[in-house]
């Protein structure tokens, strides 16, 4: 799988802009600020409808603009298949693959898959149980598409629960002796039954990824004995430095501990039913009733569990030195690549994501540059973004674009057509939109900045 060729309309700070690209290694290089990190976000963003950096699309369509397009060409197996988005901040995005609008926007989920390194990954490690928990649902929906529309009915349903419970708070219903809630037991069930098959996919997954977490920590911190390049990830190594567990507020609420998921015995199954763990989640909910009430929020479920990476048997969280921390931030991405390519649907050439490195290797010491560089070079496409060359290891030579104040120094030979099957238009418009304006990708390709592309042998 790979990209071969980005289009934006009013996103970010681009009005327009065309990026061909091509499998190997892409290098998007210009000063910060000039809009290198909103390429990839774009990409990011067809491949998972959400943003690495914010967490509504507001800032996604640029300042005067009503919505923002991004076309992707998406090459699987040898075929071309053109993915787009139209974001309407405040309304319902739409989306198209070729020329079919589909019915609901994340039906476009799983058409591109990426692997985003960045400088926020440090959080995974030292940050708060919420991106730890995005991580695992994020990887979760590039491997289950349909568990995209669990998460967006799960959300919407802990919004109506938690109104519901300040709304009980507020009229007085969490004084002693005050009867049941009207309609409570309809959204506890609704949400039991949503965060049950989350519960179970987040151990199906965590189970599987921990293995590879392990291995690619070894790989990159060099823990262990021999093996570099790129097959070095995926060898075999011992797990014991790095160890994944998962902490429930379902387990914690029925006095059960921390689970192990880099045991053998968590990926040989044993987890309990998502019918019971459905059942038990709405037990819990009920003898938390009044606490909820009192405090307006639900006080079990998906959204308040977490994932414990450990490191050497301590929490890396707080434990775990800042080249410590980096190296096991390294190894959940590397590990969720190595798991995609391996175990991810589709045929083993649709299996291998994109690697997108956003500004990784100027927050990395000499040493871990280096071994980072060495575990990607052999993808099949790989982009990345630094602030000057020499942030670009000689390992990842390859291709490289200049970026300037929103202009992409394409030379002349690369400033050709959309690619084919690209329609000029937005996507269909639905029956409550007016019609289209504004939508248009251009003529191939906004103005050339400083510059050009450089092509570089690969070594």
């Amino acid at each position: 799988m790979h990209v071969a060729h980005l289009s934006l309309a009013d996103f970010r700070n681009y009005e327009r802009a065309e990026l061909p690209l091509e499998p190997g290694v892409t290098a998007l290089v210009g000063p910060n600020g000039q809009g290198k990190t909103n390429l990839v976000e774009a990409l990011g963003y067809v491949a998972s409808l959400s943003s690495h950096r914010v967490a509504n699309d507001g800032p996604l369509v640029r300042a005067g603009a009503e919505r923002a397009v991004v076309r992707a060409s998406v090459v699987r197996d040898g075929r071309a298949v053109l993915a787009e988005v139209e974001i309407n901040p405040g309304r319902a995005n739409r989306a198209r693959l070729g020329r079919a609008a589909l019915p609901r926007a994340r039906e476009l989920v799983g058409t591109l898959r990426t692997v985003l390194f960045a400088p926020e990954d440090l959080a995974l490690v030292k940050g708060d149980p919420e991106g730890r928990r995005r991580f695992a649902d994020d990887l979760l929906v590039l491997l289950a598409p349909r568990l995209a529309g669990v998460r967006v009915e799960y959300d919407r349903a802990l919004k109506q629960r938690n109104a519901l419970l300040r709304s009980a708070g507020a009229t007085g219903a969490a004084r002693r002796g005050a009867g049941p809630l009207p309609g409570i037991e309809v959204w506890d069930a609704q949400l039991a039954t949503l965060g049950a098959d989350l519960l179970s996919a987040r151990r199906y997954l965590l189970a599987r990824l921990a293995p590879y977490v392990a291995r690619a920590y070894d790989a990159v911190a060099e823990t262990a004995p021999g093996g570099t390049g790129a097959g070095a990830a995926a060898a075999g190594a011992p797990a014991d430095v790095v160890r994944l567990a998962y902490r429930g507020s379902l387990a914690e609420h029925r006095g059960e501990g921390e689970e192990d998921l880099s045991a053998p015995a968590a990926r040989e199954g044993g987890a309990p039913a998502r019918d019971v763990l459905a059942a038990q989640l709405v037990e819990a909910m009920e003898q938390l009733r009044r606490r909820e009430v009192e405090r307006g929020l639900t006080l079990v479920g998906p959204h308040r569990d977490d994932v414990l990476l450990t490191l050497r048997g301590l929490p890396a969280r707080g434990y775990a030195s800042h080249g410590e921390s980096w190296s096991y931030a390294l190894a959940l991405r590397l590990g969720a690549y190595e798991l995609l390519r391996s175990e991810g649907p589709g045929t083993p050439s649709e299996r291998e994501p994109v690697l997108v490195l956003d500004d990784v290797f100027a927050e990395l010491d000499a040493r871990r540059r280096a071994r980072l560089a060495e575990l990607v070079a052999g993808a099949e496409q790989v982009l990345l973004t630094a602030a000057v060359p020499e942030d670009v290891p000689e390992q990842l030579t390859g291709r490289r674009v200049s970026v300037r104040a929103g202009s992409l120094g394409l030379p002349a030979a690369e400033e050709g057509p959309e690619p084919a099957g690209t329609d000029r238009d937005g996507p269909d418009d639905g029956p409550d939109d007016g019609p289209d304006d504004g939508e248009s990708l251009g003529d191939g390709g906004g103005a050339a900045g400083p510059g050009g592309v450089e092509k570089v042998p690969r070594g």
